[in-house]
């Protein structure tokens, strides 16, 4: 899945839902589950993620909802094979930029 969102140090959780295309419950329910993900808090409790915080939540979206994983094993998944996931993972993100892309071009032709 490409995500596309603004350079920016800080999204609020409505954006990366949004991004996403899931409900804001979702993420804050991934955020329990999975340790990977530790937005700030502000004085409010609003969560603040971090570009890292957004990569993260795309490899648990790549895994549970692209792969079919169970959360269960999604977690043993990143544990035991973090790296290989992580560099297969990087290899896919840029081809689907690539093909987005490329797509826009042969639309404008």
């Amino acid at each position: 899945m490409y995500i596309e969102l603004p350079e920016k140090r800080y999204y609020g959780i409505g954006e990366v839902a949004k991004a996403f295309d899931v409900n804001t419950s979702l993420i804050r329910f991934w955020e329990k589950e999975f340790d990977i993900i530790q937005p700030k808090k502000n004085a409010k409790g609003n969560r603040k993620f971090t570009p890292k915080d957004i990569q993260n939540l795309q490899l648990i979206y790549h895994l549970v909802k692209e792969r079919g994983f169970t959360l269960e094993g999604a977690k043993i998944h990143l544990k035991e094979e973090r790296q290989k996931t992580l560099t297969n993972f990087d290899i896919i993100q840029k081809l689907e930029r690539i093909k987005v892309e490329l797509t826009k071009i042969k639309n404008q032709l």
